[in-house]
């Protein structure tokens, strides 16, 4: 007994002005979401030639470049051959590993090469040579026969069967891609036996590797030869810079443009602002501005002034993110120091300017490859200033918490009968945990959250890939709680894997409301209706989601969708929604329900009937489509969440 969308949106075949739009942060979630898969797609449409090293790094930095720079139209959605729906900034970033990978395959037949045509600059690793993990005698007789096919007909094959796409899909990509002749592509895949399980083996997976070291005498003649040209460099910067003056090296941020006074106090380590160890006592707030600084190198001046310099002016090799809404110029003033020390790989330097928490990270071995996070925190308050990421490394994440948390444990939300696993706390820091954000793609049977405790108050929050985690509430909205307790947990456990699709959008907390429960109209129980309702740090582009669950259902299904919308909010609590759901007798019904000011429901379009009060139970056909509104206790009409 499966709920279907009252209202399903046909996926386009061609690009027009109708097509999908895809905005950075939704491609972003769907590429950090399904990165492994994507990356097994890559590695399988390059050419074998490339050799099992080169494929491999090739594979991941396209992947990576799969990310559009703005929003985009994706011109392709082809259907599954499961019939399920497809997320369109999936599709887009598939479509762009996919062309990208043919491009990769294709001979330099050009006066200037593509980009995807070179050896990536990035990832780079020194000194090691990876490649995935060796398969049985299967897998290399497929590979061997992979090889034999261009590289059309091996995407051909991969997207039948990695992505389970039937013909026509198939086509759809190919010619998105750019393929000349698609049905040749396919019926080159025709010769290859249908082994698709196979495609799923470690053999193939470029995210699974190993590593074994490079030709070790011919890179010690390279390391003389890179020392004496080092040598003659210094010597070079050397004179180029006397007699210059400055604070000293700012690691990897870029040039400054001109002196500025005022700039250059916002960047002296010196001119840095610390709170207090016990301030968070006795003052009136309790936000970030409360917290004092800690970890092992808050005394470190020169790390907190290559932190500061790539703050105001991060270089080119700096990677930077940022939550949607959040801006990334320097400091107005000599920002707060929060935390500066050695997390697992790295050293983290967490800085606070009022508005926004800036996370700077680089390797220990030096500066290169350093990355700049940024988030708004803007109106924060006790409940949402209790965590702050200081590190993600091998799936697991590590948290800063406030000064006023006592305890922190993990705990499995799918699995609310789990005990928490307590966390260790080290002057704040808590032992790692799994995130959620860097679990594998496929079907999500845990989500991971963090329980912390100060005493009084018990608070739950979540990583959602960005550096403030998002607080968990259950409850009408305007009286929504902390999500502690058997209680609220038993209500988010249906409902946990949706907090996937609110990945990367700069949310400040989710909350989940039953909103109504409604008898099956075959006598087998009642189905619950909750909203999931996402709210932003930055006030607008709140999700909401419509959710539905059947007795002995595990999960909730989406039977309807929004954003930026103030349906299920505590501005206006108000929420109707459908779906179509078949009985175990194969009857199609038309259920929908509305909050407990609901007066009436009316359906119309392909099915015609409504109901008093907020359930509306009617026959319905497979397929059919239904507009739905409702009347309120005070007289407004409202319409149905799509």
């Amino acid at each position: 007994m499966q709920p279907q969308d009252v209202a399903p949106r046909p996926a386009p075949s061609s690009a027009s002005s109708a097509d999908p739009v895809v905005d950075v942060e939704q491609a972003e979630a769907a590429l950090v979401e399904h990165y492994p898969r994507l990356a097994r797609l890559a590695y399988l449409v390059l050419p074998p030639g490339l050799g099992r090293g080169r494929r491999v790094l090739t594979a991941h930095a396209l992947t990576q470049r799969a990310l559009p720079r703005n929003r985009t139209t994706t011109p392709v959605i082809p259907a599954q051959s499961t019939g399920r729906e497809v997320d369109p900034g999936y599709a887009l970033v598939r479509l762009r590993v996919v062309r990208t990978a043919l491009e990769a395959g294709r001979p330099l037949r050009r006066a200037w090469p593509r980009r995807s045509q070179l050896p990536p600059l990035l990832p780079h690793v020194r000194g090691l040579k990876l490649f995935p993990r060796s398969g049985g005698a299967d897998e290399l007789a497929l590979d061997q026969r992979l090889s034999a096919l261009s590289g059309p007909g091996r995407a051909a094959y991969v997207l039948r069967g990695l992505e389970r796409l039937p013909d026509d899909g198939v086509r759809q990509v190919l010619a998105a891609a750019q393929v000349a002749d698609v049905d040749a592509a396919l019926r080159e895949a025709d010769g290859v036996p249908g082994q698709y399980g196979l495609l799923g083996s470690p053999e193939f997976d470029p995210c699974s590797l190993q590593a074994r070291p490079t030709d070790l005498l011919r890179r010690r003649q390279h390391t003389r030869a890179t020392l004496v040209a080092g040598a003659a460099l210094v010597v070079c910067g050397a004179l180029l810079g006397l007699p210059g003056d400055g604070w000293g090296p700012d690691g990897a941020a870029a040039p400054p443009y001109a002196q500025n006074p005022a700039a250059e106090a916002a960047l002296d380590p010196g001119q840095l602002t610390k709170a207090a160890p016990a301030a968070w006592e006795t003052s009136a707030r309790t936000d970030f501005s409360v917290w004092p600084a800690r970890g092992d190198l808050t005394g470190d001046e020169e790390l907190l002034r290559r932190a500061l310099a790539v703050w105001a002016r991060p270089g080119e090799s700096v990677g930077v993110s940022a939550t949607p809404g959040t801006a990334t110029g320097g400091p107005a003033g000599p920002p707060q120091l929060l935390y500066a020390g050695d997390v697992d790989t790295a050293r983290v330097v967490i800085l606070h300017d009022g508005l926004r928490l800036v996370r700077y990270a680089e390797p220990k071995d030096g500066s290169a490859g350093a990355a700049l996070d940024f988030a708004r925190t803007d109106g924060a308050d006790r409940a949402a200033a209790t965590a702050v990421v200081l590190g993600r490394a091998d799936g697991n994440v590590r948290y800063l918490t406030a000064p006023w948390v006592t305890g922190a444990a993990a705990r499995d939300l799918a699995r609310p009968d789990s005990a928490a696993e307590e966390l260790t706390l080290t002057d704040g820091v808590t032992s790692p945990l799994a995130s959620p954000v860097q679990q594998q793609s496929g079907a999500c049977t845990s989500w991971n959250a963090l329980e912390l405790t100060d005493g009084s108050d018990t608070r739950v929050v979540t990583d959602l890939g960005e550096l403030v985690p998002a607080r968990l509430t259950t409850g009408r909205p305007g009286s929504a709680k902390d999500a502690s307790g058997a209680k609220a947990l038993d209500a988010w456990a249906p409902y946990a894997c949706s907090l996937g699709a609110v990945r990367g959008q700069g949310v400040r907390s989710v909350n989940a409301w039953e909103f109504a429960t409604q008898p099956l109209p075959d006598g087998t129980g009642s189905g619950a209706w909750v909203c999931t309702r996402a709210e932003t740090w930055r006030g607008e582009g709140a999700r909401v989601l419509a959710q539905f669950r059947t007795p002995g259902g595990v999960q909730g299904a989406v039977a309807a969708k929004a954003q930026d919308v103030p349906a299920c909010g505590e501005r206006d609590p108000q929420v109707l929604a459908g779906v179509l759901w078949k009985s175990e007798g194969g009857h199609w019904y038309l259920l929908a329900a509305g909050g407990r000011d609901t007066e009436s429901i009316e359906a119309t379009g392909g099915i015609s009937d409504s109901a008093e009060g907020n359930l509306l139970t009617a026959k319905a056909e497979q397929g059919a489509r239904a507009e739905l509104k409702g009347t309120l206790d005070s007289g407004r009409t409202i319409g149905g969440l799509r």
